[in-house]
């Protein structure tokens, strides 16, 4: 699908100012005084707004407002600073557009503010075996099957596991600590498939329950694993659980200084759960999408990935914040022309939008561990928790020079809040295997909550009825008189 080039509508951006880029990237860090504008012209390639948020999100890049139909992301990085790297504008014009590379040269790197080393699909893994699984959660469940790699002469190098509504999902990349050629052999990944299969059949507890199991060998070109955790946890429809989506409260669209007076008054109580309301707009053709949520990183790559999987195609958005909360608005179609044009299928696009902002939620206590990367590393701490009560809600596991860098989500095996002193307890265990345990303060901005949903019907316009009131979206549409954007979904 061919991705044009729209009309540059930002009421602050002043193309004459001084700034530094190259053709097709253009950052602007004199417009304002509190972030960067990241301006990314268009290529005529499909999935290419996916790729750019993608893309912000590993560089560590704090994205606080964007306007689709411009190409403009207002950024910082992690601490709140601009971007003055000069390499930074060349570095995402070539990991978008690979032809762009000189002499189509290998993928380029670039170090984040945090120290992250990334490409344009985040940490080299070609070199892993990779093991996916979806399956109901319980806990020791990651401490089982990291185990049974132990057991057959695996590492466990890098990976992350979420888990949602009851249901585990995780991509873990493995090296084998065997030299010989048979240790590569596809014999030996089915082997560990069939055993990590056993032991969670073992463990299912419901009968019939759903699970799936995949172990693959090393390969170039693998799908960006938190783009993967939403595919799989997609496909394992853990969006079916749960009260239906509240819908938004429509004062936070509406412009005008008193609607944002009414908004700051009512964050407290809106801030603890994602709203989504799905509204037809025919004269135009389109759905459109407003989502309000508790604000936090990586909530636009996750909210594009839902639409993505679910192949809808964006034309048109804007993501902004009021204090902790974030609006969002969509307008979409499918790829195949239609709109939400059912109430069955707007709950599932509700659900699937919800399900995708909370699979991140930072409830639990928050732990970083580092230690020197060996063998059974994963397998040893997680058993250490499994022996403490604890179970996982969220893992991450990446590699930093020769250090093994871990950050875990932990509440108790019943769901409850961990203990400072059972924390404390689990640091004095791990040290003594030389693992450094560190509990991390939820930064401002970012307090964990608890979603608070109440069942309720979203509200639809129908033929005989008005188009949507306005709001930041329609302003925009009165600007731009048509869509210039079509951003394709991506094949995966």
């Amino acid at each position: 699908m061919k991705y044009v080039s729209g009309p540059y509508f930002e009421p602050d951006f002043d193309p004459v100012l001084d700034r530094f880029g190259t053709p097709g990237v253009v950052i602007d860090n004199e417009t304002r005084e509190d972030c960067t504008l990241v301006k990314v012209d268009s290529v005529n390639r499909d999935g290419v707004l996916l790729e750019m948020v993608q893309l912000l999100t590993d560089l560590d890049l704090v994205i606080s407002k964007t306007y689709i139909s411009s190409d403009v992301f207002h950024v910082t990085d992690q601490i709140g600073r601009k971007l003055t790297d000069p390499s930074l504008p060349d570095f995402i014009q070539q990991a978008l557009v690979p032809f762009h590379r000189p002499g189509n040269g290998p993928s380029p790197r670039f170090t984040t503010c945090l120290g992250n080393v990334v490409g344009p699909g985040g940490p080299d893994v070609s070199d892993c075996a990779s093991l996916e699984f979806t399956v109901h959660d319980r806990p020791g469940l990651l401490s089982s099957i990291t185990q049974v790699l132990v057991d057959q002469g695996c590492h466990v190098a890098s990976g992350q596991a979420w888990t949602h509504s009851g249901r585990a999902a995780g991509v873990l990349y493995v090296t084998t600590t065997a030299a010989d050629a048979a240790a590569l052999h596809p014999s030996r990944w089915a082997r560990i498939e069939r055993l990590v299969n056993a032991v969670v059949d073992a463990r299912e507890n419901v009968s019939g329950e759903r699970r799936w199991v995949r172990m693959s060998a090393p390969e170039q070109g693998r799908v960006h694993t938190e783009r993967r955790l939403h595919q799989l946890m997609h496909d394992d429809r853990d969006y079916e659980h749960g009260p239906a989506p509240t819908p938004v409260d429509e004062e936070h669209f509406a412009m005008g200084d008193r609607a944002a007076t009414t908004a700051l008054s009512a964050l407290r109580a809106l801030v603890a759960e994602t709203r989504v309301t799905i509204d037809d707009w025919e004269e135009k053709g389109y759905a459109i999408v407003k989502m309000t949520s508790r604000d936090r990183p990586k909530l636009l790559f996750d909210t594009v990935c839902a639409l993505t999987d679910m192949q809808y195609v964006v034309f048109h958005a804007t993501a902004g914040s009021q204090g902790p909360l974030a609006i969002q608005e969509y307008y979409i179609r499918h790829k195949n022309g239609r709109t939400v044009d059912s109430n069955s299928e707007r709950q599932k696009v509700s659900r699937c939008l919800v399900a995708a902002v909370e699979r991140r939620a930072s409830n639990g206590a928050k732990v970083e561990v580092r230690a020197a990367d060996r063998s059974g590393l994963l397998s040893d701490f997680t058993r250490i928790l499994r022996e403490h009560g604890m179970s996982l809600l969220r893992a991450e596991l990446k590699r930093q020079k020769e250090d093994a860098i871990g950050t875990f989500f932990l509440v108790t095996d019943s769901g409850g809040q961990v203990r400072p002193e059972a924390l404390r307890a689990v640091r004095t265990r791990v040290g003594e295997m030389g693992i450094s345990l560190d509990v991390i303060k939820e930064a401002p901005g970012w307090p964990p909550v608890r979603k608070t949903s109440v069942p309720a019907a979203s509200a639809t316009i129908g033929q005989d009825q008005e188009r949507p009131r306005s709001s930041l979206g329609t302003l925009l549409w009165s600007h731009l008189g048509k869509i210039s954007n079509n951003f394709g979904y991506i094949r995966s």
